[in-house]
């Protein structure tokens, strides 16, 4: 049964409380595939393969007719599905890409910022408990509207030396160049080091287990990450008009995900919080990953009465979780006072998995807390920036005195002299 807490009640440390993976434990296993796959390469990847997903494939390659056979085995409505979801992506991060600048209000002088894409990105798709075309799709797609020319995509097969169909059908959706099958830690490293068939990459996204996470810690700075993801989470906000099937239903959308994962309700509602507390435990009984959600639920689930819905939005500030439901009759009054959320779903009509799927939002989103300072995945997650400085002598002289003071009074004459030299002849 999942806890009820009174706000004035629980201790700041029970709100902040998350069931955080620790990177630590695996970092030493990690560390050895990392070094094995830098130093071994190929060899590395099917060794590897062999040991944790039980399978050697013949090859690590995808190959064309690999792609057309999956794309032939899936059914026509979820392509379709897979083209809609295309649509809404490529048409809400379109709106995010921003263009180079140049200014030349003085004489003399322009400056400038040059934007440009990063010529490859590696994206990580999981395997294990479930598939994931949506994340694969969320990953590529923003990629492709920054203009990114080469997108690597690497994923474990099953035993059949198969990357699922679903999986290869979305990666022809969204555009994916070179699709390899290798998962886990030795997948990232693959990205960050490159092999013989894996090439190089300059940024690696997606997620994956607490191996591929803390690879992706590892290897970060010698290549650019996304972000070190951990558990999903949920925050609902509620009032007492919020219908408890629906609350219930979103709660167990994310707690479903895994046993780490958190789920939780503030309301200033008692009586919903003991509806939805009923309600997540009849819909429990129904589910086919019941065990998981379950675990969720009782480890890391929880439900916070507030004096009103203001309080409501300051706790859940605290929080700071990945996604946001606000089910109000009019969400969009509370919208102002959310400050920290991963993605936001307003009404009691938008569950979250309308953004995991089809609404175009992304929904690779920061988690333990670091919607504090930090963003969903997307089109400048891509995107490099470049300043450009263009003087003319006439305006360097102008303040050639200043830059000369300035870099004196850090003890740099050297830098000091570079434009004063510029001006002894004069002198």
């Amino acid at each position: 049964m999942i806890k009820i807490y009174d706000s004035g009640r629980i201790a700041a440390g029970e709100i902040l409380r998350r069931n955080e993976e620790d990177l630590s434990e695996a970092a030493g296993i990690v560390r050895t595939i990392v070094e094995d796959v830098k130093n071994r390469g190929d060899a590395a990847l099917y060794d590897y393969g062999e040991k944790f997903d039980k399978v050697r494939p013949k090859r690590l390659d995808v190959t064309e007719e690999e792609i057309e056979e999956a794309v032939a085995s899936v059914d026509g409505k979820f392509l379709e599905t897979l083209e809609t979801a295309k649509e809404n992506i490529l048409d809400f991060h379109s709106r995010q890409k921003r263009e180079s600048y140049l200014v030349n209000e003085k004489e003399g002088v322009i400056l400038g910022q040059k934007i440009t894409p990063i010529e490859k990105a590696g994206v990580y798709v999981p395997g294990g408990k479930a598939s994931y075309p949506s994340s694969l799709l969320m990953n590529a797609l923003p990629a492709k509207v920054a203009g990114v020319k080469e997108i690597v995509m690497v994923s474990p097969c099953g035993a059949d030396g198969k990357i699922p169909g679903v999986i290869l059908a979305a990666a022809r959706v969204a555009g994916v160049t070179r699709i390899f099958k290798t998962g886990g830690a030795q997948a990232i490293a693959a990205l960050a080091y490159g092999t013989e068939s894996v090439p190089k990459v300059d940024k690696i996204t997606g997620p994956g287990n607490i191996y591929v996470t803390a690879a992706k810690r590892m290897v970060s700075g010698f290549v650019a990450i996304d972000m070190i993801a951990g558990p999903s989470e949920i925050l609902v906000l509620a009032d007492g008009t919020a219908d408890e099937r629906y609350v219930a239903a979103d709660m167990l959308s994310q707690a479903e995900h895994d046993e780490m994962a958190a789920a939780i309700l503030v309301t200033d509602s008692r009586d919903l919080a003991q509806k939805v507390a009923e309600e997540l435990e009849r819909q429990l009984k129904g589910l086919k990953r019941a065990a998981i959600a379950r675990a969720s639920i009782e480890r890391n689930g929880k439900i916070i009465i507030a004096a009103d819905m203001k309080e409501a939005a300051k706790i859940s500030n605290e929080i700071a979780p990945e996604h946001i439901e606000v089910m109000l009759d009019d969400p969009f009054a509370l919208l102002s006072e959310i400050k920290n959320a991963g993605s936001i779903f307003l009404g009691k009509n938008v569950p979250e998995a309308l953004g995991d799927y089809i609404a175009g939002t992304n929904h690779i989103l920061p988690t333990n807390g670091a919607t504090r300072f930090s963003s969903p995945l997307g089109v400048d997650d891509f995107m490099k920036k470049s300043s450009f400085i263009y003087y003319t002598k006439g305006a360097l002289s102008e303040v050639a005195d200043k830059v000369v003071d300035f870099a004196e009074k850090e003890g740099l004459t050297a830098h000091g002299r570079s434009v004063a030299i510029r001006f002894e002849e004069e002198r």
